[in-house]
């Protein structure tokens, strides 16, 4: 299965790429924005179909957006001098990685505990609680260990959360989206690139639907 990497640079004269860049919701537009660029008629969710994760980011360009995908997008339908778009295999990134390999990388995820119902209850806490600083550190440890990294330096810069609406027309059926992110930068060192094509491939903790969970790597020079 070959993986593609997209890049889109949003042409500031295009008044519905500053739309989905702009508010809170940004992730949510994006989330629509990208999957319109997929065939319709997918079997269960589109997104897992098409294994579809994307960030959007500040770049020495402006803005950017990636998206990686199991199959190659078809930027045609996006609205017209939407932006520049490049698509490229990641073939050659996957199949060259090896144990003992320092690597670059950036994610953009939810780090969240789940507390127990004792712990809720004793302390009046939230069925999730985002997770900022040392707290977030060690999330991201975990999580890049179950990956098959291990990071060697590790900075943590938390992005304004994602909220909003999504679902149905009735706004009372509407579904509420909510996810604190944290952008994880740093090297690390590769244990077992099984785990690690396969945490590339399918994303990092919650609300990948709406801009968490690319991990995206490049070996250091």
């Amino acid at each position: 299965m070959t993986l593609w990497l997209t890049r889109i640079v949003p042409s500031p004269s295009s008044r519905e790429a500053r739309r989905d860049l702009a508010g809170s919701d940004q992730g949510i537009r994006l989330h629509q924005r990208m999957l319109q660029m997929f065939p319709d008629g997918a079997e269960g969710p589109a997104r897992a179909a098409f294994g579809v994760l994307f960030r959007a980011e500040e770049s020495p360009r402006g803005p950017q957006i990636l998206l990686q995908s199991h199959i190659e997008p078809d930027s045609a339908r996006l609205p017209d001098a939407y932006g520049n778009v490049e698509t490229r295999s990641l073939d050659a990134l996957l199949s060259n990685l090896h144990k003992g390999m320092v690597v670059n990388y950036r994610c953009v995820a939810s780090p969240v505990r789940k507390p127990g119902a004792t712990s809720r209850q004793a302390y009046k806490l939230p069925p999730v609680v985002a997770l900022s600083g040392n707290a977030a550190i060690e999330w991201w440890e975990r999580q890049s260990n179950a990956g098959g990294l291990e990071p060697l330096h590790t900075t943590a810069h938390p992005l304004a959360t994602v909220r909003g609406q999504q679902g149905s027309k009735d706004p009372a059926a509407k579904q509420r989206i909510q996810h604190a992110r944290t952008q994880f930068d740093g090297t690390a060192r590769v244990l077992d690139t099984e785990l690690l094509r396969e945490k590339i491939t399918t994303g990092i903790g919650r609300g990948k639907a709406y801009g968490c969970g690319l991990l995206s790597i490049a070996p250091t020079r």
